[in-house]
């Protein structure tokens, strides 16, 4: 259910109500009684959240889309990691700002 900012126009009175999108508007202020309570018009709170087309179509703002990020994956599963038994400091990871070493 959504959730509606209201505003009453005679006492400044606000109040955000979690009702039904086929629920009738309220028209009466709680606080002083007015029959001045409007819906405001509020931006939508939402997240687009998951692995789903928005991820890997629009979400990098690149031109290329998934197929572009499907190709550097794979680029990089080709190449083997480097072994490497040097510390974060010595590799310039932390530059001795932390207490890894």
């Amino acid at each position: 259910m959504p959730i509606y900012a209201y505003k009453c126009d005679a006492c400044g009175f606000a109040k955000d109500v979690l009702q039904k999108i086929s629920d009738a508007a309220l028209t009466d202020c709680p606080h002083c009684g007015a029959s001045s309570f409007k819906k405001q018009l509020t931006a939508a709170g939402f997240q687009l959240k998951g692995s789903g087309w928005y991820a890997t179509d629009f979400r990098g703002g690149s031109g290329a889309g998934a197929a572009a990020g499907a190709a550097a994956a794979s680029e990089t599963a080709e190449k083997p990691a480097a072994a490497s038994s040097e510390t974060p400091a010595a590799s310039g990871g932390c530059g001795g700002a932390c207490s890894c070493h």
